[in-house]
C-alpha cells in the first residue's frame, strides 16, 4: 500500500510574501539603466578648455551620461602627452584628445591602450600666434625663434614638427604646457611663438594684444587626418566593455546636443569664464560638428606615413595591429 506524504500548503501570509518578493525583483528588471546602480570611469582631459574637450563635463552636468548608467571622474591635464601617460599607468580608464602619432608610438611600444573613438579629424582649431608688436610676420621669419607646443607626442606637437618641415625654416619647438601657461610666456617674452585653441586666445585676438601667424589646417597633410583619438586602458575596456561602449554613447548623444542648441554654450562660456559671443565663435569658426564625430576615423596610412617620416613611429603597423588599436564603440565612417 502507498501512503502518500501531505505537502502542507503556505500560509496565506507567506504567498503574498513571495509575491511580493516576486514583484519587486519584475520591476527591479524592468526599471531604466538610470535606476540601476551607476558604474564609475575615471577619466583624464586634456586642455580642459577646449570646446572639444567639453562632452564628458557637459553631458555629466547635463544627466546624459547619468542616463547610460555612467558616473565620470575627470581629472584634468597639461595636454596629451600627461592624458595618454596616466592611462597607460591605469591611473584612469579613459584618455581624452590624444595624439594620433604618439597613441601609435606608444601602441607599437606595447603600451595597453586602445583608440575608442574620434576626438579631432583635422586641424583648423589650433591655431599659432606672437605678440602684436612682434617683427614675426609667418612662420618663414621664424628661423632660430622659438615655437612653442603643449606636450611631447601631443597633437601641437605634431603640428609644430610639420611646420617646420614644410617651411623649410629651423625653428625651436618648446613645450609649453596650457594656452594659458603659453599665453603667458608670449606676453612675457618667454616665448616667441605661443599656440593656442579656441576660446583662449580669441579674445586677444579680437583686441588686437596677438596676431594670427599659421593656423594647424597650414600643414596639407592633417587637413583630412584623425589627428586626436579617445583612448581607453586595454585592461579596462577588457573589464568594463559595456559600461565603455556606453560612455561612448552618451559622448555622441552629448556632442548632438551640443550643436543642437545654445544651453550648452551658455553653460560652457560660464564655466570658461568668456563671453558667450566668444564662445559661440569659438564653436562655429573653429569647431566644424563632423570633425569630432566620435565615429569618424580618416586617412590612417597618411598618418601612419607621417608618425614615422616624423620619427614617432619606426615602422607602419600592419593591419592586425591596427585592428588591434583601433577598436571604437560604435561603427567606423570615414
Amino acid at each position: 500500500m502507498s501512503v502518500m506524504t501531505s505537502i502542507p500548503s503556505p500560509s496565506i501570509a507567506a504567498r503574498l510574501r513571495f509575491c511580493a518578493a516576486l514583484s519587486s525583483t519584475i520591476v527591479a528588471l524592468a526599471a531604466p539603466i538610470s535606476a540601476r546602480s551607476e558604474d564609475t570611469l575615471k577619466l583624464a582631459v586634456g586642455a580642459p578648455q577646449n570646446w572639444e574637450n567639453q562632452p564628458a563635463a557637459l553631458g555629466q552636468q547635463a544627466g546624459i551620461f547619468k542616463k547610460h548608467g555612467l558616473v565620470l571622474e575627470l581629472l584634468f591635464t597639461q595636454g596629451s602627452g600627461e592624458t595618454q601617460q596616466a592611462v597607460i599607468a591605469g591611473s584612469v580608464d579613459i584618455g581624452t584628445g590624444i595624439g594620433t602619432y604618439g597613441a601609435m608610438g606608444a601602441f607599437a611600444k606595447g603600451a595597453p591602450i586602445r583608440a575608442i573613438a574620434n576626438a579631432t579629424t583635422g586641424a583648423h582649431d589650433l591655431y599659432w600666434y606672437v605678440r602684436a608688436d612682434s617683427p614675426i610676420q609667418s612662420i618663414k621669419d621664424g628661423a632660430g625663434k622659438t615655437i612653442a607646443f603643449s606636450t611631447n607626442g601631443s597633437s601641437t606637437n605634431v603640428i609644430v614638427l610639420g611646420l617646420v618641415k614644410e617651411s623649410g625654416v629651423a625653428l625651436k619647438p618648446t613645450a609649453t604646457g596650457s594656452p594659458a601657461n603659453t599665453l603667458t610666456a608670449v606676453m612675457s617674452g618667454q616665448v616667441d611663438i605661443g599656440w593656442s585653441s579656441p576660446p583662449l586666445g580669441v579674445e586677444a585676438l579680437e583686441q588686437g594684444k596677438i596676431r594670427l601667424i599659421a593656423r594647424g589646417s597650414d600643414v596639407a597633410s592633417l587637413r583630412d587626418q584623425t589627428v586626436r583619438i579617445i583612448i581607453a586602458n586595454a585592461n579596462t575596456l577588457a573589464q568594463k566593455k559595456d559600461a565603455i561602449r556606453r560612455f561612448v554613447e552618451a559622448y555622441n548623444e552629448t556632442m548632438d546636443w551640443m550643436y543642437a542648441e545654445d544651453k550648452a554654450l551658455h553653460i560652457y562660456a560660464e564655466a570658461v569664464k568668456v563671453p558667450f559671443a566668444i564662445a559661440k565663435r569659438s564653436r562655429d569658426e573653429f569647431y566644424p560638428k563632423n570633425n569630432l564625430r566620435p565615429n569618424r576615423l580618416s586617412s590612417v596610412d597618411e598618418a601612419m606615413a607621417d608618425a614615422i617620416a616624423l620619427k614617432f613611429l619606426p615602422a607602419a603597423l600592419s593591419k592586425d595591429q591596427l585592428e588591434q588599436l583601433f577598436q571604437y564603440q560604435l561603427p567606423r565612417t570615414p
